[in-house]
């Protein structure tokens, strides 16, 4: 068992404060705005550049967007004590999987040999929401089922079971907020799916995906390009909210630091 690190004051460091709710909204908001000035700056790049990658494209292939979350994300986990050189956000992201050898995270927190937090950061921007939903889907539900697989047949860890997280932001615009129709050729859609926008399949998606237990206590995020840019969000599901999902992680650290 390790030992947990200690402040000045003799106490546990994973006993520290997190973030106030005020504190934590407004860091959100910096990390909205980050995102959607790194997505105009990638597209003014790749338009200056001549490349065929231009336009709405730069969101999928310019990578870095969610940058500013992976950071607020690392700045919560050393807030619950975690010394920095335990989280990794650059590098040394894969694990084992069950299906294929490896699958590369957002962000890991991994110390003596105990994987605790493993995170996935992800975004979509219009005007494809149709195609770019069934793939988030298949790739938010094949990424946690691979894991829980590989964790089931002791690729990792033998005890602790550990925190997987998963925060995704949605443009909100009008494409995405209207309803769309759904093909019922041979049986009918689950009722909730009927004439559900993107922004409704999504929030039914991330809260299923919490509900079936491959990710715990997941976020869901609105950002319109209009003003996202000055950080403005909205979340349309309390239980799929921002803060709830801090709270979930750091209570994790706290309880399972001491058996890392």
């Amino acid at each position: 068992m390790g030992t947990a690190e200690r402040d000045v004051t003799g106490e546990p460091a994973y006993h520290r404060p997190v973030l106030n709710s005020d504190e934590l909204a407004r860091r959100v908001r910096k990390a909205v705005a980050a995102y959607w000035k790194t997505r105009r700056s990638q597209a003014r790049k790749q338009k200056l550049a001549g490349g065929a990658d231009q336009g709405l494209r730069s969101a999928v292939t310019g990578g870095a967007q969610m940058n500013g979350f992976i950071r607020l994300f690392t700045e919560l986990i050393v807030s619950a004590g975690v010394e920095e050189k335990f989280i990794h956000h650059s590098a040394a992201l894969e694990l084992p999987g069950f299906f294929r050898p490896t699958k590369k995270w957002d962000l890991l927190v991994v110390r003596e040999g105990q994987l605790l937090v493993a995170l996935e950061a992800k975004s979509q921007t219009g005007p494809s929401f149709g195609n770019n939903f069934n793939n988030r889907t298949e790739e938010a539900i094949g990424t946690a089922t691979d894991l829980w697989t590989a964790f089931r047949e002791g690729a990792f860890n033998r005890s602790i079971r550990p925190w997987l997280g998963y925060m995704f932001l949605l443009e909100d615009c009008e494409a995405s907020r209207r309803p769309v129709a759904v093909e019922e050729p041979h049986f009918p859609v689950l009722p909730e799916f009927k004439g559900a926008s993107y922004a409704r399949r999504y929030e039914l998606l991330i809260r299923k995906l919490a509900r079936e237990r491959l990710y715990d206590s997941p976020a869901f995020l609105l950002s319109a390009a209009s003003d996202g840019s000055a950080g403005n969000y909205v979340e349309p599901a309390e239980d799929l909210a921002f803060e709830r999902m801090a709270r979930s992680l750091t209570a994790h650290l706290a309880a399972n630091w001491n058996l890392a």
